[in-house]
């Protein structure tokens, strides 16, 4: 299976910068063809000149967050279907920073990643501990409270990603140890085989501080099938970097 690399830009980008940005990184594809699968995740302000600019490489477009509703009064919100219809193919829903700065819940997360589904994208699901949560000793159950509460039941390998972001890790230069991104990528596959269809092949991103320097250790991890990257994403040297430190792919999966 390919390894995603994915790119959340999160609030930053002004017009200019980002289709520079995201031109640098299409034209490397171009150049060197990588064996991992990309993916960019600009603000909203961004995803139409993006979706132009990506249209004919092999770079894929998605949403940061959307609406569980299809449309409707709802001020501020963009709907899956909306992004779907601009060129998006992925969604991230559940993020840390949407459970925490907005009250997220599980549910609402779930019904975020329904729409999704509907709309024909790939919704990629975030789930992670906080500090507090790991030293308590509670990291893996706070994590499979997050799937089973945040996969809506049509939740397969199609239609699903799963991004393990320990709270702890994101933005802060802190990583998790290999052994725990190992153990904890490991339970959260055993989630997928049981509940989700060809749980198996569902890719698992881990996001967390990920860089040039420790990508290709993180990527080696067994389970590891790709990496959700923050603000080295808003670096194209930074990004290709992390691309090219991504092994090649084991076999052939369905998507790409």
């Amino acid at each position: 299976m390919a390894k995603l690399i994915a790119g959340n830009w999160k609030m930053n980008g002004l017009r200019a910068d980002g289709i520079a940005l995201a031109q640098r990184i299409a034209d490397w594809t171009r150049a060197e063809r990588p064996s991992a699968a990309l993916a960019l995740f600009p603000p909203a302000t961004l995803l139409a000149p993006l979706a132009e600019l990506l249209a004919e490489t092999e770079v894929a477009l998605g949403g940061q967050d959307c609406h569980s509703a299809a449309k409707g009064a709802h001020t501020g919100d963009i709907s899956a279907i909306m992004l779907a219809d601009l060129g998006c193919r992925y969604v991230i829903v559940g993020h840390s920073e949407r459970r925490q700065n907005h009250g997220e819940t599980d549910a609402q997360v779930a019904a975020k990643a329904k729409a999704a589904h509907l709309a024909g994208l790939i919704a990629v699901v975030c789930v992670g501990e906080s500090e507090a949560e790991r030293d308590k000793g509670g990291a893996l159950a706070v994590v499979t409270r997050q799937l089973t509460g945040s996969l809506p039941p049509a939740s397969e390998a199609a239609n699903t990603v799963v991004a393990y972001e320990p709270v702890w890790a994101i933005g802060t230069g802190r990583t998790a140890a290999p052994a725990d991104v190992a153990e904890m990528h490991a339970a959260i596959r055993r989630h997928l085989v049981e509940r989700a269809g060809a749980g198996d092949q569902v890719r698992i991103l881990y996001g967390g501080s990920v860089k040039p320097d420790n990508a290709g250790e993180l990527l080696a991890v067994e389970n590891v099938d790709g990496a959700l990257v923050g603000g080295a994403s808003l670096d194209a040297q930074s990004f290709i970097a992390i691309a090219k430190a991504a092994p090649g792919p084991q076999s052939t999966p369905g998507e790409t």
